[in-house]
C-alpha cells in the first residue's frame, strides 16, 4: 500500500510540475473557457437590448410596463464534476510503451487537479464489468490523490464479459442529480444500445466524451500472421496481416467505426476529445480549451441571429411575441 501512495503522489507531482506548469502559462491561468457554473441566481432586471438573450425576458414584468426587461443572472462559479470511467478490458490495451488506461488516468488526475484547484467537486463512477464503485464529490489535492489511487488499484478485469455503457450512463442518471459536468472517459468500444441513455444524460448534464484509442485500432502493419485475442471475450483469431487486401478492409470497417461514432456524439449533443495513447496530453487540453471556446462562440452568435431576426420583424411585445420568441 505505502508503495502504490507513493507511486499515486509521484505521478500527481509529476502532472503539476510538467502539464499544469505548462498549462498555466499557454492559458495564463484562465480557466474559464474550459469550465464554468450552472447554478444561476436572479440578480435584477433591467430594460431589452439589442442582442440580449430573448429566454431572458421577464414577460411578466414586460406586459405590466408596457417596455420588455430581461432579468440579469449571477453565474454560481462552482462545477461539480463527474468522471465515468470506463475502465474495462479494452482500455488495459497499448501497442506501444502507453496504455489506453495511462492516458486515463493522467488526463482525469490533470483535469480534477485543474478542477479543485479552484475550489471545485469531483466526483467518479468506476465501471468494470459493471459499476462497481463510486467516489462521492469532493474537492482538494488529497481527494486527487485518492481518485488517482483508485484508478491505479483496480485489479484486472476477469471473466467473458463484454463493455455494456448503456449501464454506465444508466446508473449516472440515477446518482447524479444536481446538474453538473460530466466526463465520460471511455474507447468506446461497447455493445450497441448505449447512444439514447448518453443522449438521455446529456439533456440533464452538460457532457463532454473523452475517448481513448490506440494507432493499432485504426490500421494494421505488415507484421505477419499474428494471434489476435479480445481482451474482454477471450476469444482468439489468427490474422494474416501480411495480406493488403486485409489490411485495407481492416481499416475501412475501422473508419466505418470512426463515422458511425461521431454520429452518436453529434446525435446526442456531446462535445469530444480524442485522446491517442502515447499523444501530447497538454495538446490535448488546449484542443478541448478550444472546443469549449468555439462552442460558447457558436452559442453567442445563435442568440445573437436571433435577436436580431426579432427586432428586424418589430414583433410586438405580448402573448403572441412571447411565442415566437420561444
Amino acid at each position: 500500500m505505502p508503495a502504490r501512495s507513493s507511486s499515486s503522489e509521484q505521478v500527481l507531482r509529476r502532472l503539476e510540475w510538467t502539464v499544469l506548469r505548462r498549462l498555466d502559462g499557454l492559458l495564463q491561468g484562465d480557466y474559464r473557457t474550459l469550465f464554468r457554473g450552472f447554478g444561476m441566481d436572479l440578480a435584477d432586471l433591467r430594460e431589452y437590448q439589442y442582442h440580449d438573450d430573448v429566454r431572458h425576458i421577464d414577460w411578466n414584468v414586460t406586459a405590466r410596463l408596457q417596455t420588455p426587461y430581461v432579468r440579469e443572472y449571477r453565474e454560481d462559479r462552482e462545477v461539480a464534476a463527474w468522471f465515468l470511467l470506463d475502465l474495462s478490458g479494452s482500455v488495459d490495451f497499448g501497442s506501444g510503451a502507453t496504455k489506453k488506461q495511462a492516458v486515463a488516468a493522467d488526463f482525469v488526475t490533470l483535469l480534477a487537479r485543474v478542477l479543485t484547484r479552484r475550489g471545485n467537486r469531483v466526483g467518479a463512477l468506476f465501471y468494470g464489468a459493471s459499476v462497481d464503485a463510486v467516489v462521492p464529490p469532493r474537492s482538494g489535492r488529497r481527494h486527487v490523490l485518492q481518485l488517482l489511487h483508485r484508478m491505479q488499484a483496480r485489479p484486472a478485469a476477469r471473466g467473458a464479459t463484454q463493455t455494456d455503457l448503456a449501464e454506465l450512463f444508466a446508473a449516472a442518471l440515477n446518482l447524479v442529480r444536481r446538474r453538473s459536468l460530466v466526463f465520460v472517459v471511455s474507447d468506446f468500444l461497447s455493445v450497441p444500445g448505449w447512444e439514447q441513455p448518453l443522449a438521455r444524460l446529456a439533456q440533464r448534464h452538460e457532457v463532454i466524451a473523452i475517448r481513448l484509442y490506440d494507432a493499432l485500432e485504426m490500421a494494421l502493419p505488415d507484421l505477419g500472421l499474428v494471434l489476435l485475442q479480445d481482451a474482454e471475450t477471450g476469444e482468439q483469431i489468427a490474422i494474416d496481416t501480411h495480406d493488403a487486401a486485409f489490411r485495407r478492409r481492416f481499416a475501412a470497417a475501422a473508419q466505418q467505426r470512426e463515422t458511425r461514432l461521431r454520429e452518436a456524439f453529434a446525435g446526442a449533443g456531446v462535445d469530444a476529445l480524442e485522446l491517442a495513447a502515447g499523444g501530447d496530453l497538454v495538446d490535448a487540453v488546449l484542443r478541448f480549451a478550444d472546443l469549449r471556446k468555439r462552442r460558447g462562440q457558436g452559442g453567442a452568435a445563435t442568440r445573437s441571429r436571433l435577436a436580431a431576426h426579432l427586432e428586424s420583424r418589430a414583433v410586438p411585445v405580448n402573448g403572441r411575441a412571447a411565442g415566437a420568441a420561444r
